[in-house]
């Protein structure tokens, strides 16, 4: 395809409101893309992050306009047609076509699919009372703030993974009673080990959160139909004014898989985000992508793959040749503890982990270390300025000496 010939007249529709979209949608015009250029929002509003609502929007730490990837003007300003509160129904890759909710049908030449995830929910007994709640949406954050922000109401959070752990923090700050369940004995310890999981259990237990595991919620009481306790698996029923379940996200493929579009896991791609389907690529976490440096697939939920991968879908669209092999990173900030993690989840189960600086004081890195010497992940714990150059040891590769990794003393670039 020769790209600066049919930019005048293409037409590309981007499907999603999330940071996958709008960073797609912005990587096209910096590419030089200057064809028709539509998104697609589903929401009744622009484009937004979803960090922030589990962090410091719904802590009242952050106001509602910092969560928008980008101010209402700056989709005019550059020539892209955003479509608020109106999402589509049907994709038809051969016909490329896409019906909205509102009658129309959209043509595309070139379509990327960013519908995102949507939350777990829990098939016990009572768990559609009111009260039973789940955070994905800026409207679900903001609802939550609302049933927090007074303080002295029983929460019980049911998932001791991340978003789990960082409602319970903003509850906490609010000065709610709160109880988390889940199906580790460790919080966290599915994605970081036990020893690394309780160094954020202990911060949660200072500040006044109980944890109940390994346990899990199996029934909700309902009274009036609303939610008044849990009983969980252990026997124990817990006071319940107010439920929230973080028990993980499904990738919402409904478009692909009525298109005939390969799915499991997510939309498969390959490296450089297209779909089965000529002209369709997926990007976000609704996409299942192949990673070339890993040589497998690797799908991921967090902010950084929604940015990273938006933005080579961006140019892909553009016709660049690009491909996604980002580093995956994720954040998060917890009462005084602040993370940042970088690396491959698949390869840190049989990885050694090498800490430096005081892991009990809190002020540490942790290297997951694979048996040739290799560094696949390290994880900064109220250390900062350091991300960048653990991706970077990341992505060298060479085998590295466990005392060298732990001595602070050897800067990480020279590692």
């Amino acid at each position: 395809m020769d790209a600066a010939r049919s930019a005048n007249t293409d037409r590309v529709l981007i499907i999603g409101g999330g940071l996958a979209a709008a960073s797609a949608a912005e990587s096209l015009r910096d590419a030089g893309f200057d064809g028709a250029v539509r998104v697609i929002a589903g929401e009744p509003h622009a484009p937004y992050i979803r960090p922030p609502l589990s962090k410091e929007y719904l802590s009242g730490r952050a106001e509602r306009e910092s969560v928008f990837v980008h101010e209402r003007a700056w989709y005019d300003e550059h020539g892209v047609t955003l479509s608020e509160g109106t999402r589509a129904t049907a994709i038809d890759p051969v016909a490329r076509t896409a019906e909205l909710d509102s009658g129309e049908v959209v043509h595309w030449d070139r379509l990327l699919i960013a519908t995102g995830a949507t939350p777990r929910r829990l098939r016990v007994p009572g768990s559609h009372a009111d009260g039973i709640l789940t955070l994905r949406t800026l409207e679900d954050s903001e609802r939550l703030h609302r049933e927090l922000a007074d303080g002295s109401r029983n929460v019980v959070i049911v998932g001791s993974g991340w978003i789990g752990l960082e409602v319970a923090a903003a509850a906490r700050g609010y000065g709610n009673e709160v109880t988390v369940l889940g199906l580790e004995e460790v919080p966290l310890a599915t994605v970081l080990g036990a020893e690394i999981g309780e160094v954020f259990g202990s911060v949660h237990r200072e500040h006044g959160v109980r944890f109940r595991l390994p346990a899990s919620a199996t029934e909700f009481e309902v009274r009036d139909g609303h939610v008044v306790g849990v009983l969980a698996d252990t026997g124990e029923r817990l006071p319940a004014d107010l439920v929230v379940l973080g028990v993980g996200a499904v990738p919402d493929t409904v478009l692909a898989e009525a298109a005939g579009i390969d799915v499991d896991n997510g939309i498969l791609t390959d490296a450089s985000l297209a779909t089965s389907a000529p002209g369709v690529y997926a990007a976000g976490d609704v996409a299942n992508p192949f990673h070339p440096v890993l040589g497998r697939r690797l799908r991921n939920e967090h902010w950084a793959n929604a940015l990273g991968a938006g933005r080579i879908a961006g140019r892909v669209l553009a016709g660049e040749r690009a491909v996604f092999d980002a580093v995956p990173y994720f954040y998060t900030d917890q009462f005084e503890l602040g993370m940042e993690y970088a690396g491959y989840p698949p390869l840190t189960g049989d990885a050694r982990l090498v800490f430096r600086g005081d892991v009990r004081g809190r002020e540490f890195i942790a290297f997951w270390q694979a048996a040739d010497g290799r560094v696949v992940a390290g994880m900064n714990v109220n250390v900062w300025d350091v991300s960048d150059d653990i991706q970077a040891l990341i992505r060298r590769g060479t085998p590295v000496s466990a005392e060298r990794l732990a001595d602070p003393a050897v800067p990480i670039p020279e590692l």
